[in-house]
């Protein structure tokens, strides 16, 4: 409500401002857009509310627009990076952050930085008298430290309001239940009944919430439930006003057995694995009070957006297969479970019943009855951001980087708390000495992975690879490894295992007994794993997953939900590793690479059949279109739709809605003309930049034309990718028989597109047969390549150019 009243006082006040709302996860913000779409987007104009993507093209245009921007703080930071280069960055007029109390969390880094830079933006501005004010909202949980949190932000004392944990919309009963079974499955089992007397004895037939650890417990709670109130009352947890044969007939139509039966008694249960259509069905008969209890893992709270009359927190442990031990929740987690008992305007008070381990019991209460105190961990992800700011020259030297950790929260909690930071003391002397060792082994570290270059006088300048790190956002680890193993040999099974070592992958859940199943799907697959993978390796799973993807073999439940976190990641990492193997100039492992964005998308090997791409089409299908016997083979998509309409129904034999989905494919699919030209190409001579002027046209039919719209254009059609992607071409001029690669650019096609490739020629004269490429970075089978023969002369200034250089 206080971020709503905010963002109203500026389209009150400033007509012409733009705000930027950033939570610390994706769930909240996807939630935050659903419900500001639907309360705003009635006044505003159609794009002038938008929630950003992650990539950053087309989240550049959609800020330009808009009035309200919905984002997660990764989405911020890479976008406000090159904020000097970027108008719209500049032009923020209110920034709400949601959620502050995370800054101690795994996100906290991030948003420390995104708000130190929007404070810093906003100073300069003042500086400069240059536009308006930028105002700074920020929420969250009570928080022990908040005094000092508002002064790092810049808000006056009258601006700053922290209230007691016990202050709520309504007020909150908590019940503590502590078991004394040291043994986590034992205990689970031990909280069976007591979960059941909980829901029957403080819920009085209103809504419930029950938390659980996993997936697998959500089902088993779920099946106790209903057996427990069958068994002791012979009743159901059915609304009052439902009707039994509706129920029914919703039930049957879910595809989980276990939830059908349970559906039935008035109990439902969710996991991020479900398909959408029994999650959106379950969740609506929660919402109409036809079922009353719902059974969630606790890694979804806050995925679902419901209220309650009583959450059962059931356990405040979860399994860590990178530690290979039991983990507490997140605080803030706990925090947010415990919100959902709040039914505003229709209970005076809601109720939150604790299940815990007997020796938590008091820590948990210490932490949910006080205030949270919030320390700074940008200590330890100083690297990322450092270079960063290096490459876009924010920082300079090593006095600039001293000042820019002035700007943190880091900086004034130091002094506040040294042993939580290992400070020898708390004097100025100990503070700058500190601050200058962490400075110098940070850009240490930077310049060892030839992310950027120190000079003797502290002097810090920007290499390649620390470019192409911050144009990603790709941590300088993974920048450093992909450099260090790429070789002019490389071949797509090699960038693929590069890829999957990447430190992205590092946070990866390995869940309890997950290792025995990833063994297992690894025996299955087509191309064996290195001998040196690890099971417990996040980075192998990362692997595993991956080949899965381009086998098309089925993954379970908490498996796929891994895969798409994978998919998404690997899509923005392979640019990256085209643009290092540029760099070295090696045509072979680029074009490798490529093929694995491909590869990614589509989920298909490179070897495959480009046919199986489309989506219901199966080997069989395939086998019938290579044996068709007519005028022409059938090889490509495109062969597929100049078919006579009954030929290809008796090739596909698919239904009318799957081969409504093969239309769109079809319809989809590039069909991309180059030209080029080689500019003054009688004039080449040995050392001179050489120019090729390439244009893309998309062929677009007529009758399509007028009837699609043009931001339609470009959007791949991926039933395997996990979310939406529009295409991207990258356009190589390079030599294959000395594998060398002489130019690259990306583009994004809508209708057409002109570039101009440079590179130098050869210090040889003679002719030369060099290739253009035009490779696409979603679709198989529709890139293009082209002879393009140069005569290079011999240059006027030859020898005088190379004495000139030894010299040098």
């Amino acid at each position: 409500a206080c971020a709503e009243f905010a963002l109203m006082r500026m389209l009150v006040n400033d007509p012409q401002g733009k705000c930027v709302y950033v939570a610390p996860k994706q769930e909240t913000a996807s939630n935050t857009f659903s419900d500001w779409i639907s309360r705003f987007g009635s006044i505003l104009r159609p794009g002038q509310v938008v929630q950003l993507s992650g990539e950053i093209t087309p989240d550049l245009k959609m800020i330009a627009e808009a009035k309200i921007i919905i984002c997660t703080a990764k989405q911020w930071d890479a976008i406000s990076r090159r904020w000097r280069q970027r108008k719209a960055v500049q032009a923020v007029t209110l920034f709400i952050v949601d959620d502050l109390h995370f800054l101690g969390g795994d996100v906290g880094p991030t948003m420390e930085v995104i708000l130190s830079r929007m404070r810093f933006i906003s100073t300069q501005k003042q500086q400069k008298n240059d536009g308006g004010l930028l105002r700074m909202v920020s929420l969250s949980a009570s928080l022990a430290n908040a005094r000092e949190v508002g002064e790092w932000i810049g808000v006056s004392s009258k601006g700053l309001f922290n209230f007691s944990p016990k202050v709520r919309p309504i007020p909150l009963e908590i019940y503590f239940h502590s078991f004394d079974q040291s043994n986590f499955a034992s205990r689970l089992m031990a909280m069976g009944k007591p979960v059941y007397n909980a829901v029957t004895r403080y819920s009085e037939g209103k809504p419930s919430i029950v938390f659980v650890p996993s997936r697998r417990q959500a089902q088993l709670t779920a099946i106790d439930l209903m057996t427990y109130h069958q068994s002791i009352d012979g009743k159901t947890f059915l609304g009052k006003e439902s009707n039994t044969e509706e129920i029914s007939t919703v039930a049957e139509n879910l595809r989980e057995p276990a939830l059908q039966q349970v559906t039935t008694f008035g109990i439902g249960f969710l996991h991020d694995g479900m398909i959408e259509n029994d999650w959106d069905k379950i969740l609506e008969l929660y919402k109409k009070g036809i079922i009353t209890v719902l059974v969630c893992p606790m890694d979804i709270c806050w995925n679902i957006k419901c209220y309650s009359h009583l959450v059962v927190i059931m356990g405040t442990e979860t399994f860590d297969g990178r530690e290979r031990r039991y983990v507490d929740y997140p605080i803030a987690d706990i925090l947010h479970m415990m919100g959902m008992a709040s039914r505003q305007a229709i209970d005076n008070s809601g109720k939150c019943v604790i299940m815990c381990h007997t020796p938590k019991k008091e820590h948990l209460k210490k932490l949910l009855y006080d205030p949270l105190p919030v320390e700074s961990h940008l200590d330890h992800y100083l690297h990322d951001h450092f270079n960063s700011e290096i490459v876009t020259k924010t920082i300079s030297s090593m006095q600039d980087a001293v000042d820019y950790i002035t700007w943190t929260l880091l900086y004034r909690r130091l002094s506040k708390n040294p042993n939580y930071y290992n400070l020898q003391g708390t004097s100025n002397v100990h503070l700058s000495e500190h601050i200058s060792e962490m400075v110098e082994t940070v850009l240490g570290d930077l310049e060892a992975s030839k992310c950027c270059q120190l000079t003797d006088d502290g002097d810090v300048s920007p290499l390649n690879l620390g470019m192409i790190a911050a144009y990603y956002y790709v941590q300088y680890e993974t920048i450093e490894l992909i450099a260090a193993s790429l070789t002019a040999k490389t071949k797509v099974r090699g960038v693929l295992e590069i890829l999957s070592h990447a430190s992205e992958f590092g946070t990866l859940p390995i869940r309890q007994g997950e290792e025995k199943a990833l063994h297992i799907l690894a025996r299955n697959l087509p191309q064996k794993l290195p001998e040196s993978a690890q099971f417990q390796d996040p980075r192998t799973k990362a692997l595993v997953l991956l080949h899965c993807h381009f086998s098309r073999k089925a993954l379970s439940t908490d498996l796929r939900t891994d895969q798409k976190r994978v998919l998404c990641e690997s899509i923005n990492l392979i640019p990256a590793i085209v643009d290092v193997i540029s760099s070295n100039g090696w045509l072979k492992p680029a074009l490798a690479a490529m093929e694995l964005s491909q590869m990614v998308v589509q989920g298909l090997w490179n070897k495959d059949n480009v046919l199986l791409q489309i989506p219901h089409f199966t080997t069989e299908i395939v086998e019938r279109c290579e044996a068709y016997d007519g005028e022409e083979k059938i090889e490509s998509v495109f062969d597929i739709l100049t078919l006579d309409d009954d030929v290809r129904n008796d090739l596909l034999r698919l239904p009318d809605e799957k081969m409504a989905d093969v239309a769109v494919f079809c319809n989809n699919y590039p069909n991309v003309e180059v030209t080029f030209q080689v500019i003054d190409s009688d004039d080449i001579t040995t050392n001179d930049p050489v120019q090729i002027s390439v244009k893309l046209e998309r062929e677009i039919d007529d009758e399509e034309d007028e009837d699609q719209d043009d931001s339609d254009l470009g959007k791949v059609a991926a039933p395997l990718f996990p979310k939406d992607k529009r295409e991207g071409w990258w356009i190589v001029i390079g030599d294959a028989k000395t594998n060398s690669l002489m130019s690259l650019k990306r583009v994004t096609l809508e209708k057409s597109q002109k570039i101009t490739l440079e590179f130098m020629a050869p210090e040889e004269p003679g002719d030369y047969n060099l290739t253009l490429f035009c490779m696409s970075d979603s679709y198989l089978g529709c890139d293009q390549e082209y002879s393009v023969p140069i005569s290079v002369a011999v240059g006027d200034s030859d020898d005088d150019a190379s004495s000139g250089d030894e010299s040098e």
